[in-house]
């Protein structure tokens, strides 16, 4: 049975940090391209951030890029985001996801998705 499990989320004031995480058990891991996608309330899920299997390529969103890095512990089986200079816009529901074969930014070409992590920036 495939599990994506974030956690890490919570409450912080602007120009914070966190830094969540995402365990994954039930399939390879070290196989599949993970990714991080936020949806804010009232908005459409938005992608955020991926990284290749072995970690050597990741792609950003613009909103999110030089104050968010993502990294993969496959050893661990674990997807993280490292979230710096944290902004109110930030705030959302946080999701990890993996797919064998991706588009970074197509939410139909990953193939498991965890429940979230709430992320709430205060102002």
């Amino acid at each position: 049975q495939v599990q994506l499990v974030e956690s890490g989320g919570g409450l912080v004031q602007a120009g914070g940090s966190l830094r969540l995480s995402c365990a994954a058990s039930g399939y390879t891991f070290s196989r599949y391209t993970m990714g991080w996608f936020r949806q804010a309330p009232g908005k459409e899920r938005e992608f955020v951030a991926t990284i290749s299997w072995i970690g050597r390529t990741t792609n950003y969103a613009d909103s999110v890029k030089g104050r968010f890095t993502i990294s993969r512990d496959n050893i661990k089986n674990t997807v993280y985001l490292q979230m710096n200079s944290l902004k109110p816009e930030d705030t959302a529901n946080y999701y990890c996801a993996a797919g064998r074969t991706v588009v970074p930014g197509v939410e139909s070409t990953y193939d498991y998705w965890g429940q979230g992590t709430q992320v709430t920036v205060s102002s």
